[in-house]
Parts: structure tokens; C-alpha cells; sequence
């Protein structure tokens, strides 16, 4: 071997290190927002000259396609743009975003390279054009990051997943407890549970992509209501929803005007959707909603090896009979005595009804503006 390929040997040999930050501890990066900083950083501290670096890669999402950041050298600050799927909130992000951002920062040449196999897209520009072994560095550094960007996704991919499904809160607990059937957690909280009228009678004269739509559009207004609030959609049961707002300060107050909050956006949003609908000569969507307040036990159920994960006990029953009530009282939203009793928001008194398979009769209110029936 000559003099000239030993040392290039003993070169390959040894890692920088920014090359040993990427093997040994990127994969604990908070994010790939994380990540792209610290990775920039050790770059600079290896004598690599940056002004800013970019990162883009897709995301599982319901609404979000892929995302792009972009680190600045002068400040260490990383900004976002979220590239919203077909259909989403808005126009998707052009796939040279990174690279515009680059450009509008320093003149010099932008430099990328894809990560891994059809990864994520790695991008940096300088304070003056890269050399031939500011570009290698680049490259080597592309080359490790796959490893840890690809953890981050997967970890990144199994928290999206849960909270699609679940919710924010939910997904959480999941994350945290073990995978097995336990006793769960006893967690107070104001129950939203409401319900479409008439379901049954448009699944069997409308075509299933028109039934897919109302269900769709039903559940954008209750359940973008109650995100609003603060609250979370635990299920979709059929055409219904149960939903929560856990107490988590001394008084359950904030907690129940939150959900009397959201049963009255959720009321004004269905008001917009039928006049939409009657424009286009389809039918109205009636619902009735019921609030409680009460303790659940929130955790696994199921057989030992399929888990579901959701909420049960006393409080949950009673609210999803007190929706019951909404037809043959001819109110949209009903509250049980309980959630009531913590607030001073205005309702009107209903009196005392059995409610079925509850053992007390409840005490049943009604916002004032919920005066229209139900049928």
C-alpha cells in the first residue's frame, strides 16, 4: 500500500467528532428539529462553514405531508413550515422549499443530499462556496444521520399513529403505561357524549359515499368543538361521540364551562353545515349532545391480547342516557345536575327523570339557546 493510501486509510479510520455524535447520541434528539441544530453545531464546532442548514421529510399525519425546517448558524433558532396533505388546510409545500429558504440567506451554493434510501431531504449552505472537503464532510455527515432520522421518524410515526386513533392525552397514557390489561387511572372529568338523530334513516336512502360525507362533516364540527375547548375525543362510537375533559385543577369549573363552550360551537358549526346542505338540497343533520361531570376509570380493557383503550364506569353510562333524553325532551344539548352544580353559566331547570339502567333519577338542565327539537 503507498504512503498516499495509508494515510487515506488512517483518515477513513478516524471519526470526527460530529460523525461520533451522529453514531452514539443523535438518536436521543428530542426531534428532527433537534437534530438539524445540533447536527449544524457540531458541523461548525468540525470547521465546516454554514450560514443555515435545511430539513424536510414526510410525516405521517392525518392533515400534514412533510415538513421543513431551517436552522440558522448566526442564531441557533430552527423555524417550521408544515406541507399540508391533498384536501388539508392548505397548499402543499413546493418540494425545493428548504432550498428557497437557503438561497434567501446566504449567496452562496446550497448543497444536499438525501438521506438514507429515499429519505429525508438534508440541505446547507455556507458563507462562501463549500471546498471539495467541506462537501465530503457533508456527505459523511448525510450519510450517518440515516440511522438516527430514521429512529426519530419511527418513534415520530408511533406517536402520530396513537394520537390519530386516540388523541393527545390518551396516546400519552399509552405511551407511558405498560402494554398489557391493568387497573388503569380514576380521572375526573367533564363527558361530552353526543349523538347524530335520524342515522339509521339516511344510511338506508343514501349512497355510502354520501353517508361517509354527513359522518365526516358531523364529526369535523363536534370534534373540531371540542379540540377548540380543550378537550379530547375518546371514541367515535358508530355515529356518536364520547368525549372528555379532564379536571386538572383544584376546581372542575374551567372544565365544565369548557364543555358547555364546545357544545355551543359544536351547535353553531351544525347551524353552518345544514344551511349548507339545504343549499344543496340534502337533508338537515340533527344531533343531541349531554354533558356530565364525574369519575372514570381511563386505561386497557379487552382479552389479553387485543387491548382497546377507553373509558368506563358510572359517569360514562349516565351521560351517554342522558343524550337519550334529547328527542323526547326536544333539546339539542342536556347537562346532568352534577356538571351544573360548577357553574354559573346560565341554564334553564328541566326537573328530575329517570334515566335508563341509572338507579337515582338525575337532574337535567339545558342552555337557554338550545330550544329547538331535535327531530
Amino acid at each position: 500500500m503507498t504512503k498516499t493510501a495509508l494515510l487515506r486509510h488512517h483518515r477513513t479510520m478516524q471519526m470526527s467528532p460530529t460523525l461520533a455524535w451522529l453514531v452514539d447520541a443523535a438518536s436521543d434528539s428530542a426531534g428532527a428539529d433537534r437534530l438539524l441544530a445540533d447536527l449544524g453545531a457540531h458541523l461548525l464546532a468540525d470547521g465546516v462553514p454554514l450560514a443555515a442548514g435545511a430539513l424536510t421529510l414526510e410525516v405521517p399525519h392525518p392533515l400534514i405531508a412533510k415538513r421543513t425546517w431551517l436552522w440558522r448558524a448566526d442564531n441557533g433558532r430552527v423555524i417550521e413550515a408544515l406541507g399540508f396533505a391533498p384536501g388539508g388546510l392548505a397548499p402543499d409545500l413546493p418540494d425545493d422549499a428548504g432550498r428557497r429558504w437557503l438561497r434567501g440567506i446566504a449567496d452562496g451554493d446550497v448543497h444536499e443530499d438525501v438521506v438514507g434510501r429515499d429519505g429525508p431531504l438534508l440541505g446547507w449552505i455556507g458563507p462562501r462556496p463549500f471546498r471539495s472537503d467541506d462537501i465530503e464532510q457533508l456527505r459523511q455527515a448525510a450519510r450517518f444521520a440515516a440511522t438516527p432520522l430514521a429512529v426519530l421518524a419511527a418513534r415520530a410515526t408511533l406517536r402520530a399513529t396513537l394520537e390519530a386513533y386516540l388523541g393527545k392525552r390518551s396516546a400519552e397514557r399509552v405511551l407511558a403505561a405498560p402494554l398489557r390489561r391493568d387497573l388503569g387511572e380514576t380521572i375526573q372529568a367533564a363527558l361530552l357524549y353526543a349523538d347524530l338523530r335520524g342515522f339509521t334513516t339516511l344510511s338506508e336512502s343514501s349512497p355510502p359515499a354520501d353517508i361517509i360525507a354527513a359522518l365526516d362533516a358531523w364529526f369535523d364540527r363536534i370534534a373540531g368543538a371540542v379540540h377548540a375547548f380543550g378537550g379530547e375525543v375518546l371514541k367515535f362510537i358508530g355515529d356518536g361521540v364520547l368525549a372528555i375533559f379532564p379536571v386538572i385543577e383544584a376546581s372542575p369549573r374551567r372544565a365544565c364551562e369548557a364543555a358547555l363552550r364546545a357544545a355551543g360551537a359544536a351547535e353553531a358549526g351544525m347551524a353552518y353545515l345544514n344551511a349548507e346542505r339545504s343549499a344543496q338540497r340534502l337533508p338537515p343533520l340533527a344531533f343531541g349532545a349531554a354533558l356530565h361531570l364525574g369519575e372514570m376509570l381511563w386505561g386497557n380493557i379487552g382479552a389479553a391480547n387485543r387491548l382497546d383503550f377507553t373509558a368506563i364506569g358510572p359517569a360514562v353510562n349516565l351521560v351517554s342516557r342522558l343524550e337519550g333524553l334529547c328527542k323526547p325532551l326536544g333539546r339539542t344539548v342536556l347537562v346532568s345536575g352534577a356538571l351544573a352544580a360548577e357553574t354559573d353559566m346560565p341554564l334553564v331547570e328541566l326537573g328530575l327523570h329517570k334515566l335508563r339502567g341509572i338507579a337515582s333519577p338525575c337532574e337535567v338542565l339545558a342552555p337557554p339557546e338550545a330550544q329547538g327539537r331535535t327531530s
